[in-house]
């Protein structure tokens, strides 16, 4: 395990107030390391920077890691509704279910996590082992730029970007300043899903044609609040300026934030990189493409949201054509999951469930000899059991980068109704002037300053 000065102060101090006590002393067993529990000296001190959405799931499953401590929740909202099926989360929240949660494990009254409004203050503590970053899309790459410099290991949610030059930019840092990272692509620690890579890439289903991926369509209320497209006030304890940060300016109103900013192009990519961030993923591990990518983007159809607030697409499809002859479709037409054909069978995974046709193929077993995938069955226990081990993850930057550079790209296909030829070298294209113009976005001061700083 890493050792931070914070750790290296409490063992020597520890060892210093021992010798120099004259009378035995009863210490706890927590406090050692024994009887099970984790010492606090060798826990990792895990922050959250954004607490809305995704925070608290993604908290419940680092809170039962007995090597793990979530000391501070970093939101620049403090509380309120307008989230997940119109419920609560905010800074205020999170920290709340953390600490009574800490309180019923230990049996005594814990309110030590900490809330903070600004993640600088976060990236740059000594006290902060490992963040991770759930906060809208928009808002991934300047924080993990930072946090990477900081030497601060890294759990990042999906998609992984907004754009393909920052998952580039990101993917650099993280391997220059030799930190860990995960993309909150949980998928990859599905047995269902890992299972049917295995036999694709180990050649059951035979020669590899397709790829399909089936993504949800549409652009659904989840918060509730889609109907709330009128310029109002900005709520009390929500610095909407800074959410907005490095997006253009825009008048708030309660459709534009919280669970909603999927559907706004400017902070995210609709259903397409939200769903992104999972099946084509899963696609481009099934096709061993998990650093590169396809070299063409053709027959894009999509038809675009005419909500007054949101303008991301509703219906999609695309295809991209990799250099192995590999054909990957995403549509939100197609059955939900991935479904991969081959000469000699087909090989389908979702959420909980897979197939493989005909079924015959499913019992053949992977030799020694063979190709085995990562096997995680727990995706933050591999985050956590990475940052001890300094051994990747099972979703790491690169991978993450190029899984969601599928997504960027058709949606640019989409928008501009062309088809495009990709270089996954360069990462650029080589038929369109206008499609280069979108691997990046203008990013609005002082964040874009802030984020040129950090470039590796």
């Amino acid at each position: 395990m890493k050792t931070t000065p914070r750790r290296s102060f409490i063992k020597k101090m520890g060892m210093l107030t021992a010798s120099a006590l004259a009378a035995p002393t009863i210490i706890p067993a927590s406090a050692l390391g024994k009887n099970g529990f984790t010492a606090p000296s060798d826990r990792i001190n895990l922050a959250f920077i954004g607490a809305g959405n995704q925070a608290g799931n993604d908290a419940r499953g680092f809170l039962d890691d007995p090597r793990v401590q979530i000391t501070t929740i970093c939101d620049i909202n403090k509380e309120s509704s307008g989230y997940w099926n119109g419920k609560v989360a905010g800074r205020e929240f999170i920290m709340r279910m953390v600490d009574e949660y800490y309180s019923e494990k230990h049996g005594k009254n814990y309110r030590s996590t900490k809330g903070v409004l600004d993640f600088r203050e976060v990236v740059e503590s000594k006290d902060i082992d490992a963040v991770e970053v759930v906060t809208p899309d928009h808002w991934h790459a300047i924080p993990v730029l930072m946090a990477a410099a900081n030497k601060k290991d890294i759990y990042c949610q999906k998609p992984l970007t907004l754009t393909i030059g920052e998952g580039r930019a990101m993917s650099d840092a993280v391997r220059k300043y030799g930190v860990i990272f995960q993309t909150g692509s949980q998928q990859r620690s599905g047995k269902e899903f890992r299972r049917v890579c295995e036999l694709v890439r180990n050649g059951r289903i035979g020669k590899l044609q397709t790829v399909i991926c089936g993504l949800p369509g549409g652009t659904p209320d989840f918060g509730k609040t889609g109907h709330l497209t009128e310029t109002v006030p900005v709520p009390k304890d929500f610095d909407y300026d800074t959410w907005l940060g490095p997006a253009p300016e825009a008048p708030y109103s309660p459709a534009r934030t919280h669970v909603n900013y999927r559907w706004v192009m400017d902070y995210s990519g609709g259903m397409v990189t939200d769903w992104g961030g999972h099946h084509p993923d899963i696609a481009q591990w099934g096709i061993g493409m998990d650093h590169s990518g396809p070299i063409k983007v053709q027959n894009p159809k999509s038809v675009w949201s005419d909500h007054p607030v949101w303008d991301t697409a509703t219906e999609f499809y695309f295809e991209c054509l990799y250099d192995n002859g590999v054909k990957l479709i995403v549509s939100n037409e197609a059955e939900q999951g991935v479904i991969f054909i081959g000469t000699e069978g087909k090989a389908w995974a979702t959420r909980g469930n897979y197939k493989v046709t005909p079924e015959k193929l499913d019992d053949t077993v992977i030799g020694p000899n063979e190709v085995h995938l990562y096997k995680s069955d727990n995706h933050y226990r591999n985050f956590i059991d990475c940052i001890i081990s300094r051994e990747e993850t099972v979703a790491p930057c690169e991978v993450g980068h190029r899984s969601i550079t599928i997504s960027h790209l058709g949606n640019i296909s989409m928008m501009l109704n062309q088809d495009l030829d990709w270089d996954p070298v360069k990462e650029r294209f080589t038929n369109s002037f206008a499609a280069n113009q979108f691997l990046n976005r203008h990013m609005r001061e002082p964040w874009g300053a802030l984020y040129r700083k950090y470039l590796v």
